[in-house]
C-alpha cells in the first residue's frame, strides 16, 4: 500500500514526505550509523566513478531504449511503406497482427467526446493495458513514444546552453500536471471533441513519420524551443495526461526499478541524469526507511540511473519473479 500510495502522491505533484528517524526501520538506522564512520573520501568516490564510467555497461539500458523505440516506430513506417499490414495506424491507435491496440488516454478522450463505447476500442485499451502493465506503465513514455527522443535531445542541448547562460530551467509545479489533466478530460466531455489530440506530440510526430510532415509540426517544434530555452522536458513533466495516465498503471505493475541503500555511496549523479529527479529523493542522504526501496510509478523505467550508478545501488527488477524461479 505504501508504494501505491506514493505513486498516486507524485502523479498528483505533491510533495514527497521526509522520513523522521523514528519512521527508519532499525536495520536501516544501523546502515546509516556504519556509513557514517566508514564514508568514503572525494578520491576513492572519484576512482570509483571513472572505473564505471569505462566499462561496457556504462550505457546499456540507454542504448536498449533508443534502440527499442526507433524500432517500434519504424515498423509503422515500414508496414505503411511496404503495405505490408504487419502494423496499422498510429502510436495512439493502431493494429498489430491483426491486434487492436489503443493508447488508454486517447481512448479515454474519445469515450468522453463521443460517449459511446466502441466493441475494437474496448479490446485496444485491454491489450494495452495488459502489455503496459506487464511492462511497467511510463516505461511507455521512455522507451516507445517518439516525442521523448526529441525532447531528450531538447534536454541535451538545453543543458549545454545552460552551461553557457544561454538557456534557463524555470521549474513549474509538478500539481499542474494534474490539473491539465483534469482539463482536457472535462474538454472532451463538455465539446465532444477530443481536444488533446489535436495538439499531442506524441500523436503529431508519430503520424509525420509515418504519413509524412505537416502543419501541426510547428506546433511541435515551437514546444522543443520552449523546452531548449525555458524549461527543459516541460510537457512531459507538467503537461501531459499521457504519462498520468500509464503511471496509474505503473503504481501496480510489478516491473519496477529498486534502491539498495546500503551498497549507495555516490548520491547524487542519479538525480541529476534522472528524466523524472523528484521520483529519487529516496536516494537523498538518509531519506530511505526500508534497506530496499521501490522507484514509485512516476519513473519512467528510462534506466539512466542504473546506468550511471558505479556501486549498482539501483537496478531493474521484477516484483514476485523471485519467487518462481
Amino acid at each position: 500500500m505504501g508504494y501505491f500510495v506514493t505513486s498516486i502522491k507524485q502523479l498528483l505533484g505533491l510533495k514527497p514526505d521526509r522520513p523522521g528517524r523514528s519512521e527508519q526501520s532499525p536495520r536501516v538506522r544501523v546502515i546509516f550509523e556504519e556509513k557514517r564512520k566508514t564514508r568514503l573520501d572525494p578520491e576513492r568516490l572519484r576512482e570509483v566513478e571513472e572505473a564505471h564510467a569505462h566499462t561496457r555497461d556504462r550505457h546499456k539500458w540507454r542504448n536498449r531504449r533508443w534502440a527499442t523505440l526507433i524500432l517500434v516506430n519504424l515498423l509503422f513506417v515500414v508496414s505503411y511503406y511496404f503495405d505490408v499490414q504487419l502494423v496499422e495506424g498510429a502510436m495512439t491507435a493502431s493494429r498489430v497482427v491483426g491486434f487492436h491496440f489503443a493508447d488508454l488516454n486517447s481512448a479515454l478522450q474519445v469515450m468522453l467526446a463521443f460517449k459511446h463505447v466502441v466493441l475494437n476500442l474496448v479490446i485496444g485499451t485491454v491489450t494495452v493495458f495488459i502489455l503496459w502493465w506487464l511492462l511497467g506503465g511510463r516505461t511507455f513514455c521512455s522507451w516507445v513514444c517518439p516525442y521523448h527522443l526529441l525532447a531528450e535531445a531538447a534536454e541535451a542541448l538545453h543543458l549545454r546552453l545552460a552551461r553557457r547562460g544561454w538557456a534557463r530551467d524555470y521549474a513549474f509545479h509538478r500539481g499542474v500536471r494534474a490539473v491539465f489533466y483534469a482539463i482536457f478530460i472535462l474538454l472532451a466531455l463538455v465539446t465532444g471533441y477530443t481536444v488533446y489530440e489535436t495538439i499531442s506530440p506524441t500523436g503529431i510526430v508519430s503520424r509525420a513519420i509515418i504519413y509524412g510532415v505537416g502543419g501541426a509540426m510547428g506546433w511541435v517544434a515551437a514546444l522543443l524551443l520552449f523546452e531548449v530555452f525555458v524549461s527543459r522536458r516541460a510537457w512531459c513533466r507538467y503537461v501531459c495526461p499521457i504519462g498520468v495516465t500509464y503511471g496509474l498503471v505503473g503504481s501496480i505493475s510489478p516491473l519496477r526499478v529498486q534502491y539498495d541503500v546500503k551498497s549507495c555511496h555516490h548520491e547524487g549523479e542519479c538525480r541529476k541524469v534522472c528524466l523524472v529527479p523528484h521520483v529519487l529523493d529516496v536516494t537523498i542522504r538518509e531519506r530511505a526507511t526500508e534497506r530496499t526501496t521501490d522507484i514509485a510509478a512516476d519513473c519512467t523505467r528510462c534506466g539512466l540511473c542504473v546506468d550511471i550508478c558505479p556501486t549498482d545501488s539501483l537496478k531493474f527488477v521484477y516484483k514476485g519473479l523471485d519467487r518462481m524461479l
